[in-house]
């Protein structure tokens, strides 16, 4: 395909790192609830943590008497600490795949709606040198509301590189979607956490590869 891309951008759970084992997320979030005098939450309100929308933060803290800022705050250290130990231990690691990016010769780029601080932990770990930009989530409410499927953090970062043409890696709907919205290619990464993993019900990806080795002969 040539010089079709003037831009590449990556998630990165389960893309350019292994995704971090549940439940150290969860155990995380229960030291988080603890730390701001929360204690004993269901198990709803902390599978409500994992992944919530601001609505669903503020009942959460509110059925506990506490500022959905400081709780919110609480949540994003507590898994920022739990993922750098996870990566220092070697449990979170990245996939023997990557290697292949070095010789891509594209300006490239990290979005990802993991923390900010989780992904500049990723990149000064595994010297991810080949990335010019990288955006995770802030760790506030607003983080919340522009995380993907909005695309604002991807829209950044294809100002930052200047790109015209960029195209997205991801693993996820929400990958594809964000993509969509900006009107720009996505290719989805269908590795083994992710067989069987259904991509109806939302915009199609315009690729779908098995490996970033895939890459160079779409680019």
């Amino acid at each position: 395909m040539g010089t079709e891309y003037d831009a590449v951008l990556f998630d990165n759970d389960g893309v350019l790192t292994t995704p971090t084992d549940r439940d150290v997320l969860v155990e995380a979030i229960h030291e988080a609830f603890e730390s701001v005098g929360a204690t004993d939450p269901t198990d709803d309100h902390v599978e409500t943590l994992l992944g919530p929308d601001v609505s669903s933060l503020r009942r959460v803290a509110r059925e506990h008497d506490v500022e959905p800022r400081d709780l919110w705050a609480a949540r994003e250290r507590a898994a920022v600490e739990a993922q750098l130990a996870e990566i220092e231990a070697g449990r979170k690691r990245c996939y023997e795949d990557v290697t292949c990016l070095e010789g891509l010769e594209r300006p490239a780029g990290i979005v990802s709606n993991n923390q900010h601080e989780t992904i500049e932990n990723i990149v000064d770990h595994f010297a991810f040198d080949s990335f010019e930009v990288w955006y995770g989530r802030e760790p506030t409410i607003d983080g919340i509301d522009r995380k993907k499927p909005r695309p604002y953090y991807l829209e950044r970062a294809i100002d930052d590189l200047g790109a015209d043409r960029p195209l997205y890696v991801g693993d996820s709907r929400v990958d594809v979607q964000a993509a969509d919205a900006l009107g720009i290619d996505a290719a989805f990464l269908r590795r083994d956490h992710r067989r069987g993993y259904a991509l109806s019900g939302t915009a199609e990806p315009t690729y779908e590869i098995e490996s970033l080795e895939a890459l160079p002969e779409l680019l």
